[in-house]
């Protein structure tokens, strides 16, 4: 637990709040018991959360996993190379933090390894939406500047599948927290998961960031399908225009987000994206 005084304590939960609906989060605002003396103190309070970033249970589970609690932002890593970035699960992240009304940023580190022109290419379809877009180099500290500004004074989740190099940044960005970074399996191309738990940070000039385990699987929790447009920013002004008041966007003639898409003003592979995650979200409602 990190006090007020930005020291860190031992403790533990008090008894009814292990019973309780509420699970404590990395990031949370607690009330502490001292107790005794020569006791650890017991967290006698969760605080109401102002923001969370929550995702379904991984694997088959049923229900909310939270991965950090009042954050500012989301900060989105993903690789150049190695291991390969996947556009589709970027788009997951990135409706997981709209379905949470967080504002989010994406890092493209390793950039050190391929050419940064294939970078912008690869990943301009999110800067033209308005997404912030850092291309960086832990190795080589390049873009750094620029990110440690876009994390000062809030509290940030950084997030993204494992060995993209979110430690190595944070360990570029702030050499004092020294944090474990681990290599990438060339058998299966994904990183070996390092980060075991969420740990929030405090950041030498103002504001917090929490380091959170890499993702291999991220499932959306709670999120109507009626809803998922609202979560891509592109399609929020084109949505009223549609016949259809219940448009899903799919097949529906008169859809004005279908025509953009056929005028290219709307990404083809954001929209595939869109279909896959609302075929998903259907049939998990169906499951549950």
């Amino acid at each position: 637990m990190l006090g007020a005084d930005g020291e860190m304590y031992e403790s533990s939960l008090r008894g009814r709040l292990k019973q309780g609906v509420v699970k404590l989060a990395v990031g949370d605002d607690v009330e502490v018991d001292p107790g005794e003396a020569g006791q650890a103190p017991t967290i006698a309070t969760i605080h109401p959360r102002r923001s969370k970033l929550a995702r379904r249970a991984p694997g088959s589970g049923y229900g909310e996993r939270i991965v950090a609690a009042n954050v500012d932002q989301v900060v989105i890593v993903f690789a150049l190379v190695k291991p390969t970035p996947h556009p589709r699960m970027l788009d997951r992240f990135l409706v997981i933090a709209e379905a949470n009304g967080l504002a989010a940023r994406i890092v493209v580190n390793k950039v050190d390894l391929a050419d940064e022109a294939a970078a912008q290419a690869l990943f301009a379809d999110y800067a033209r939406i308005g997404y912030p877009l850092h291309l960086t180099s832990a190795k080589e500290r390049r873009g750094l500047d620029a990110l440690h500004e876009a994390l000062q004074g809030r509290v940030s989740a950084l997030s993204g599948p494992s060995g993209v190099g979110k430690s190595s940044l944070l360990n570029a960005l702030y050499p004092g927290l020294g944090l474990r970074v681990g290599e990438i399996s060339e058998s299966v191309n994904k990183g070996r998961h390092t980060t075991v738990g969420a740990l929030l940070h405090p950041l030498p000039d103002g504001g917090f960031v929490a380091d959170t385990p890499g993702l291999r699987e991220i499932g959306m929790w709670g999120l109507d399908p009626s809803r998922l447009a609202e979560c891509f920013p592109e399609f929020r002004p084109l949505t009223a225009l549609c016949r259809f008041a219940d448009c899903t966007h799919t097949v529906e003639p008169g859809c004005e987000v279908r025509d953009a898409l056929g005028r290219g003003e709307v990404s083809a592979a954001r929209h595939d994206s869109y279909v896959k995650l609302r075929e998903e979200l259907e049939e998990a409602s169906r499951l549950w």
